[in-house]
């Protein structure tokens, strides 16, 4: 045991065993004393109970255990997030120079505050229709880039890039280091992803962070975090490796990975598993299209062995018969036609030669034509003496009119057989 050797100064300085000594001393006098608080940790190791309690209107977070003897007779349903009181008693290890609160009793006060309104929170977002799963997007199958928001240097960070470069070498990533832990984390993380969901080339985000207690992951539980992934438009996967205690990220991200090695074997296809694949879909379009030229050279030759394909002269024979009555058919109808046609001709050349001129003139007809050009239609028409030119039905003749022509009486018609030569002045032809 030390000696107290008085007060202690620069020539007579206390050993640190005395000190310790001494502050444990006058710990213990401070007796047990009841507090109120949130539980924030709750581990188990070997029945003992370490935690810590927090007191969220101040944040002060104090230390604690309960050895196990004493925790037989707490309530056994305690847990993170809890609001309880209980009875410590402060206890100094001298040996490690710690200070710890040794929990003599503890017992429920009701459900923490913080945990009250991460609970309000949660069923003003699910009112909403934020945590539906009619808007979980689907990953994209092999992502052109990656976004990852991490913890700077974190182990989270390293386990996502080490495992998609072996499920896929070639996987490209673009990082984002935030806070993940205090009160910069739903700032950093919120504007992390409205960063990322604006780059086009990033078509799938992970949040990553490597688990933590309650108390370090309330930052992902956020409103503001949880509102930006909620408007993003890029898939996000919520990776923040927590078990227990889910946060409202995880809800509203379009897939929720346990941890972020389960996050990159969501994302990353492995290459190797998608290489046996496509060599197994080969092999059975393979099998299949062996299968199906099978089939179908069996059915042709099962169509050529029928006698209807066994010989193919039946096909002309059949047909010569309807091929020549066909034949026969169509040169009596053309037969028929040209004889109308040719009635019909010799019809039309009877009433064109009716109507012609020249034929009025084979008749016995004669045209008369003076030497100005003009027709003689009337006796009047000609002075003695005249040049005239007459067309008959073979060639023409000219002469002279030395005599005057006698008006014919219009009622009296004669043909020009009846016509008599006139016995005076004949023309004289030239």
């Amino acid at each position: 045991m030390a000696i107290d050797q008085g007060p202690p100064t620069a020539d007579n300085p206390w050993p640190v065993a005395l000190l310790g000594q001494k502050l444990r001393d006058w710990i213990e006098r401070l007796g047990v004393a009841w507090v109120e608080g949130e539980i924030t940790q709750w581990n188990v190791a070997g029945g003992n109970v370490y935690g810590k309690l927090k007191d969220l209107e101040v944040d002060a977070t104090v230390s604690f255990s309960i050895w196990s003897s004493v925790r037989a007779r707490v309530p056994n349903d305690l847990k993170q997030g809890d609001r309880v009181v209980a009875a410590v008693k402060p206890n100094y290890w001298l040996k490690g120079g710690t200070l710890t609160m040794q929990v003599v009793e503890m017992k429920h006060v009701g459900l923490g505050d913080l945990l009250e309104r991460l609970e309000r929170l949660r069923a003003t977002l699910a009112a909403e229709g934020l945590f539906d799963a009619s808007r979980k997007r689907p990953l994209p199958f092999l992502p052109n880039r990656i976004g990852l928001i991490t913890g700077k240097d974190s182990d989270a960070e390293k386990d996502v890039h080490r495992n998609a470069q072996l499920r896929w070498p070639q996987v490209a990533f673009r990082t984002v280091h935030t806070a993940v832990q205090g009160d910069r984390t739903p700032t950093e993380v919120a504007a992390a992803i409205a960063m990322l969901d604006a780059d086009p080339e990033v078509d799938v985000i992970i949040v990553a962070r490597g688990g933590g207690d309650f108390q370090n992951l309330l930052g992902f539980s956020d409103e503001l975090v949880v509102r930006a992934a909620a408007v993003a438009t890029t898939p996000i996967v919520s990776a923040i490796g927590h078990e227990a205690d889910r946060p409202l990220l995880d809800e509203v991200a379009d897939l929720r990975a346990s941890t972020p090695t389960d996050a990159a074997k969501r994302v990353v296809p492995d290459v190797a598993e998608e290489l046996a694949m496509v060599q197994q879909v080969r092999g059975r379009i393979g099998l299949r299209l062996s299968h199906t030229l099978s089939v179908e050279a069996d059915r042709l030759s099962a169509l050529r062995s029928r006698p209807a394909l066994a010989s193919s002269s039946w096909l002309v024979d059949s047909r010569a018969e309807e091929v020549a009555r066909d034949l026969g058919r169509s040169r009596e109808l053309l037969d028929r036609r040209l004889e109308r046609a040719h009635a019909e001709t010799g019809h039309l050349v009877g009433r064109l030669r009716a109507l012609s001129p020249r034929d009025t003139l084979r008749r016995g007809y004669a045209i008369v034509q003076r030497g100005d050009g003009r027709v003689v239609r009337a006796a009047a028409d000609v002075r003695v003496p005249t040049e005239v030119r007459v067309f008959l039905g073979e060639g023409t003749a000219s002469g002279t009119i030395e005599a005057e022509l006698a008006e014919a009486d219009a009622t009296t018609s004669a043909s020009p057989q009846d016509a008599q030569p006139a016995p005076e002045r004949p023309t004289t032809p030239r």
